[in-house]
């Protein structure tokens, strides 16, 4: 969607960002009548915090099972989190960022250690990590996912990336229409922000490449993650390279994003 992110307050006169509060509401006096005073910028991402101090306390004894009702509040601020993200502020492309794709692993880390038989003590340690560091966007290494909980990285990286895909398209959509850009690749009626020349000739080639990934992460989606967790973080490396071309124009990100995509068919292909 398209806002203006400079408020004043129509009875106070303060200004404020919309894009750090989410809120019409005026800061100081509370007052609902406000009005925008910049231009319409393309604008995706909500204020939101990941705090799971408290989830941490509740479940750092935790052995076997999770307790249901820890288990479903702790869901529901993983949700609410994610529901609230996106990947354009301000007009300007974000990274997929790794306390995005934390919470998301943790999502369905949570769903599937629940239903285990058997948890090990490194199916644990694993989830207990995630939970450890997924509000700073710490993440375990690839390499120490147990082959229990694979499904879980495969899966959060299938829902992160369509996210991003989605915002992408978007903000390619609102690049295409630019008609005239000054020399930092910014103009007074784009809804959008990049740098760098040749902005319009990004275009088709990252949309070409946004293809390839839907394909990839279709794949994965159709196996329900359960693929190496090298496939799925190199889903995620090839549409943060890809974001970054978009933003820089640096081929040597486009041509790191169709190397990230050639290791995951050629690992799919090894794989079956």
């Amino acid at each position: 969607m398209k806002v203006r992110g400079e408020r004043e307050c129509r009875e106070c006169g303060v200004r404020w960002s919309y894009y750090k509060t989410g809120s019409v509401e005026c800061p100081d006096c509370g007052s609902l009548r406000s009005v925008g005073v910049d231009d319409r910028t393309a604008h995706t991402d909500a204020p939101a915090t990941l705090d799971l101090s408290a989830h941490r306390a509740r479940f750092g004894d935790a052995r076997g099972t999770l307790p249901e009702e820890g288990v479903d509040d702790l869901k529901d601020d993983l949700r609410e989190y994610a529901r609230r993200r996106g990947f354009i502020r301000g007009g300007e492309l974000l990274p997929l960022d790794d306390t995005y794709l934390a919470a998301r692993e943790l999502l369905e880390a949570v769903d599937l250690y629940d239903r285990l038989r058997d948890p090990t003590d490194r199916d644990r340690e694993y989830l207990l990590a995630l939970l450890a560091g997924a509000d700073d966007g710490d993440r375990p290494a690839t390499k120490a996912v147990p082959d229990s909980l694979r499904e879980a990285r495969g899966m959060a990286a299938v829902r992160a990336v369509d996210e991003y895909r989605t915002d992408l398209l978007a903000f390619l959509d609102e690049l295409a229409g630019v008609d005239t850009v000054e020399a930092v690749g910014e103009s007074e009626t784009a809804s959008v922000s990049v740098t760098g020349d040749d902005l319009l000739a990004r275009i088709d080639p990252a949309r070409a490449l946004l293809e390839r990934l839907r394909d990839r992460t279709k794949r994965v989606e159709a196996l329900t993650g359960d693929v190496p967790p090298h496939d799925a973080d190199a889903l995620v490396d090839a549409a943060n390279s890809l974001g970054e071309y978009v933003r820089t124009g640096d081929k040597t990100a486009l041509n790191r994003a169709r190397d990230r995509l050639s290791d995951t068919s050629d690992t799919e292909t090894n794989h079956h």
